[in-house]
């Protein structure tokens, strides 16, 4: 399998010290071709590691699957080598029998990058998905407390952003008794996000209903979208949305929350599943 960290020789740099030559650890990013009965889908720039996880939430991010029982098998493509070794960045999914195969009009419209999930795609019309699932319905209501929380609890588990310093997290929680379900890494917060819908996948979890998903980093629309997909109520960040992540939110009844750190945070859309906002609020004006 190939390596989630690479070691490399640097030089540290402090004004008004000597510089330092040593070794440092590196998070490895290299491409994953996905393919569905053969026929190249997607290319993604990620962190190797639960490439299964990332190809059943990539489709179902994309709406080719909406359930684990649509996704049959997946497996590397032996073919794909360096000098005879396997290089492990080709995998091909199987999807269950009677379920439609992608629309041939995604073909190879999907480049991904670690910064960039929705690049390549023809136009906005392409970028929304229709989901399969009604998060508005959620009667999922979190207590403040318990949400404030999360940011700790994921990164107490991020194992290769202690080493690297160069990954973004995403965690699934429990809404109600605040339990991590699962965890993913990887240099892309989308390729993150898709790893923990993945996981639910495999496990036949899907949709998330009356669960919370936590990322390490700013809410983009394209992980509310996510969200959306998997049928996940709530999205929390540590940083902020963007104004469009906002507007689909809204749209679509998803609790968005963002600057989640320490005792704080700003609930964007979908105030109402957080225990502690009540008809008492405070009304404030514009910064």
């Amino acid at each position: 399998m190939s390596r989630i960290t690479a070691r490399r020789r640097i030089t540290r740099v402090k004004l008004g010290d000597s510089p330092i030559r040593q070794e440092d650890v590196l998070a490895v990013e290299e491409p994953l071709e996905i393919r569905v009965g053969g026929r190249s889908l997607a290319v993604t720039m990620r962190t190797p590691g639960h490439d299964f996880d990332l190809a059943a939430g990539f489709l179902v991010s994309e709406g080719v699957i909406t359930r684990g029982g649509e996704f049959a098998q997946a497996r590397y493509c032996a073919g794909a080598t360096v000098e005879g070794v396997n290089t492990y960045n080709v995998l091909d999914v199987t999807l269950a029998d009677g379920v439609a195969p992608p629309d041939p009009s995604l073909e190879r419209n999907f480049y991904t990058t670690s910064s960039c999930g929705v690049c390549g795609k023809a136009s906005i019309d392409m970028v929304r998905t229709q989901s399969a699932y009604e998060v508005a319905e959620d009667p999922l209501r979190i207590d403040a407390a318990v949400l404030a929380s999360f940011p700790d609890k994921l990164r107490a588990e991020q194992m290769v952003f202690e080493k690297t310093g160069g990954l973004h997290a995403a965690g699934l929680f429990d809404g109600k008794t605040g339990k991590m379900l699962v965890l993913r890494e990887d240099v892309g917060r989308h390729n993150a996000v898709d790893k923990v819908i993945g996981w639910a996948v495999k496990e036949d979890r899907l949709p998330l209903r009356g669960t919370v998903l936590m990322v390490s980093g700013r809410a983009s629309f394209e992980l509310t979208q996510k969200a959306k997909m998997a049928g996940i109520p709530v999205l929390a960040a540590v940083s902020a949305p963007s104004s469009l992540a906002a507007e689909l939110a809204v749209e679509v009844g998803l609790t968005l929350v963002g600057f989640l750190r320490g005792d704080s945070m700003v609930i964007y859309s979908g105030d109402q599943r957080v225990v502690e906002v009540d008809a008492t609020v405070k009304e404030g004006s514009f910064a």
